[in-house]
């Protein structure tokens, strides 16, 4: 990586594995830009509406062509705007995570947002956490990590998250659902979930979040010699 070039770290793996709070964690330490691509399909399918998977593809380009994007603040306060309008936590409501995923399999929307995610990263470091990141979006990032996890530790995770928000999940619906969630991401024909080629493989098992988040940085400083975090800037 030439000094003048930004930094891409990408962060992929299947759902529930943690990489959200790992992404903004590497972002925090580094003191660069976090980028989510999921918030970007759900903030997109909140824009168009529902129904929109369904447009023809030459109202489906249109709309694309007149929706901006950028990115405000760094680390794990990165904020997403969709022409100039900060995305909020509507974009987590369950019904608009399934028009995402409805659009997601529209290949007009997937190659329109992966050149905004250039775009994106040929102007600034990013630490970009997705599904595809590493084997499609950024083929030359200079670090690239795969998370993975079984299906069963993944549940047990997100249970104590729905627990400590007073719910009472089901653990082994929950096992079930990513089992199914991982054969559908790892077998479709667009962008199939797959660790690229030279990425780091971390199966985070057995790992507590604290010896991720030490590994990962151990790779970080393997892949940038003599990279040296940057103190965050007074405000």
């Amino acid at each position: 990586m030439h000094k003048d070039q930004p930094m891409i770290i990408t962060l992929d793996g299947p759902a529930g594995v943690g990489k959200s709070t790992l992404a903004k964690d590497l972002a925090g330490y580094l003191n660069i830009a976090y980028l989510d691509t999921g918030a970007m399909f759900r903030a997109l399918a909140l824009h168009l509406g529902p129904g929109s998977w369904d447009w023809s593809e030459q109202r489906l380009q249109s709309a694309l062509r007149g929706i901006r994007w950028s990115l405000c603040g760094d680390g794990p306060e990165t904020g997403l705007e969709v022409n100039g309008v900060q995305v909020g936590p509507e974009i987590r409501a369950e019904d608009v995570g399934l028009w995402a995923s409805h659009l997601g399999q529209r290949q007009e929307v997937r190659s329109f947002l992966q050149a905004v995610q250039q775009g994106i990263g040929s102007r600034s470091s990013l630490v970009a956490e997705g599904r595809d990141m590493g084997s499609v979006v950024f083929p030359r990032a200079g670090c690239k990590i795969f998370l993975d996890a079984a299906p069963e530790e993944r549940a047990r995770r997100r249970c104590l998250q729905l627990q400590e928000a007073g719910h009472t999940p089901d653990q082994a619906a929950l096992a079930h659902d990513l089992r199914q969630r991982d054969q559908q991401d790892r077998t479709r024909a667009i962008a199939p979930l797959r660790p690229a080629d030279d990425a780091h493989i971390v199966d985070t098992t057995a790992l507590s979040l604290q010896d991720v988040e030490q590994r990962l940085r151990e790779i970080i400083h393997r892949s940038f010699p003599g990279i040296t975090p940057q103190p965050k800037q007074p405000e």
